[in-house]
């Protein structure tokens, strides 16, 4: 707890940091799940500065290992990174001070650890623990897969007495499966947080005029940090422009960029000089800024590992944020397209899996929450207050017929089909398929023609929401009857469904501005702006000097002295005497 609060500024640890730490502490090996912003990284830098020796974080990306060291530095910790964006000189130095001793944690890229002449260096050192971050990189089920982190295996038969920690913030459980297997932590224990970030507002809009949606929820916010995520390089172009000709302070961000022209976004994002970047996924992994107030997606995503990770950039500090889908159809279709051209078909159908789930969270008409946390196997009792569809709650009427219709339908076709072939059976589809199988002579062949094939659709989805239907099959989904369906044909239960119909989208200004404003506006941006001339003194992100949740609290409590100032979360020993005199100095004058 000293050093949570001399080192971090921390008063207290989050559920269940301090039951992790103190385990890595003993010797213990641990996996984590834990989401974006939950606080991982305390959870192994903690114990490195605790044991004996150089805490080894291995990371797949250069600019989340710098932001991580940037931070620890900060915080008075010895901490570098060794990467390919070293000079030879440079590099040298870095396993110069690892091997005499004088680092406490070195983050490095699993394809750089993993070399033979690396790791014979890590036998004559005394290594306090190996963290593997984002470790669902070493999945195949995962939504990053990266061949490079599979060799981590290894390290457990090399390295058997350091205690070693995976950590990720998406993972289903077969993803969880696949990655405790490859690391060989079946004895270690595994330490299960809860998906939800209810600081986030999650909203799905139909996609109409996107353009004309986007600028305007977007220049609501007067200058509020924010991610646009587009599906290919020339609308995140295109996008960006759109955004500028309105008068936002927004620039692109895509894997066909130079690296030189990136490397400038992203450092402006981060140093507040560019308020939202417009980018493909090749962006955000890396990046811990805490203060993203909101993440737009402007194109479906693949998948809802992806989904729930680019969303969990906004609000990293707790603070109230938005996530934001522009969704259509015709979106999906093309974005399914794309997967089948694949040339694996195994992974094929897995994608179509996850994207089809992914359609049916975005069509969905219970609480987004509930939809969500269901994906990673948790329970929510829904009603969040703080989703679209709890906030503006849809018409519902009784759809007990429809309902017996599509069931017995899913029964007559014996359980062996998709959604699709049940939809196309109900409006009375005239196919080849279906007149092989005979299934044009079924009583519900042709019984649901008064509406349309979106309909059904819609009416599955909630169904198998909630629990009436369920799908079962790895890679062609199939619908199967479950214990309810009795309560409704035989038992005569009621079933009182969402009318489907598209929501009117919801104007954004009022919401915007509600979003983490603090009481004391005139102070907050007095202190934002000296905190932002001390980050370009030292050449560092603005957040690293302290965050929008510590200045918030600077700003309400008004400390007089350092004592003061020392006992507000998020000042550290280091940073008080640092920094801690300039925003005294600041406050005594208001």
């Amino acid at each position: 707890m000293e050093t949570l609060e001399r080192v971090f500024g921390y008063k207290s640890f989050r559920h269940p940091q301090q039951e992790i730490i103190e385990g890595l502490i003993e010797g213990n090996d641990a996996f984590v799940l834990m989401p974006t912003g939950g606080g991982k990284s305390l959870c192994y830098q903690l114990p490195a500065l605790h044991r004996k020796g150089v805490g080894i974080v291995v990371s797949p990306l250069i600019s989340l290992m710098k932001d991580q060291v940037d931070a620890l530095r900060a915080n008075g910790v010895r901490a570098v990174a060794y990467n390919s964006a070293l000079s030879q000189s440079e590099s040298r130095e870095v396993l110069t001070a690892m091997t005499s001793g004088k680092l406490e944690l070195l983050y490095v890229a699993p394809e750089r650890l993993m070399q033979g002449a690396f790791l014979q260096k890590l036998d004559y050192v005394d290594i306090a623990l190996f963290a593997i971050d984002e470790a669902h990189c070493i999945s195949h089920w995962g939504h990053d897969f990266r061949p490079e982190y599979v060799t981590l295996g290894k390290l457990r038969e090399r390295f058997p007495k350091v205690p070693l920690i995976a950590l990720t913030a998406t993972a289903e459980p077969r993803t969880r499966i696949d990655i405790v297997e490859r690391l060989h932590l079946s004895e270690a224990r595994s330490y299960i947080s809860s998906f939800d970030r209810p600081n986030i507002r999650y909203t799905v809009l139909q996609k109409t005029n996107a353009a004309e949606q986007l600028a305007k929820y977007v220049g609501a916010g007067n200058g509020l940090a924010g991610i646009v995520y587009c599906s290919t390089r020339k609308r995140v172009e295109d996008v960006a422009g759109m955004l500028r000709r309105a008068g936002i302070s927004a620039e692109a961000y895509h894997a066909g960029m130079p690296d030189r022209d990136r490397k400038n976004v992203q450092e402006g994002f981060l140093r507040e000089d560019v308020d939202v970047i417009v980018a493909t996924v090749a962006f955000g992994m890396g990046i811990d800024k805490p203060n993203v107030r909101f993440v737009v997606h402007y194109d479906v995503p693949k998948h809802i590992e992806g989904y729930y990770q680019e969303t969990g950039r906004a609000g990293r500090d707790g603070l109230p944020s938005d996530a934001i889908l522009l969704f259509s159809v015709g979106d999906y279709i093309t974005a399914k397209r794309l997967v089948e051209t694949g040339e694996n078909r195994d992974r094929n159908a897995i994608e179509i899996k996850k994207l089809e789930a992914m359609k049916r969270f975005a069509e969905g008409f219970s609480c987004r929450r509930k939809q969500l946390l269901a994906y990673f196997g948790e329970e929510h009792s829904g009603n969040c207050g703080n989703c679209d569809t709890c906030l503006n709650p849809r018409e519902r009427y009784d759809a007990t017929e429809d309902v017996k219709t599509i069931l017995m339908c899913v029964y007559e076709t014996k359980q062996r089909y998709g959604a699709r072939l049940v939809v196309d059976v109900l409006v009375g589809a005239d196919t080849e398929k279906i007149r092989s199988a005979g299934f044009d002579l079924l009583p519900s062949h042709g019984k649901g023609a008064g509406q349309d094939s979106a309909y059904w659709d819609a009416v599955i989805n909630q169904l198998l929401d909630l629990g009436y239907l369920r799908k079962e099959n790895e890679k062609y989904p199939i619908l199967k009857l479950t214990a309810l369906t009795k309560d409704v044909l035989r038992g005569g239960n009621t079933v009182s469904l969402v009318r489907p119909a598209a929501p009117k989208p919801k104007r954004r200004r009022q919401r915007l501005r509600s979003i983490a404003r603090p009481a004391d506006r005139a102070l907050f941006e007095k202190l934002r702006a000296l905190r932002k001339r001390i980050a370009d003194e030292e050449g560092v992100p603005p957040y690293i000097v302290f965050g929008d949740a510590t200045l918030n609290e600077i700003a309400a409590r008004k400390p007089k002295d350092r004592g003061a100032l020392g006992a507000i979360s998020g000042v550290g020993t280091h940073k008080l005497q640092k920094y801690g005199e300039r925003f005294l100095n600041l406050i005594s004058q208001e």
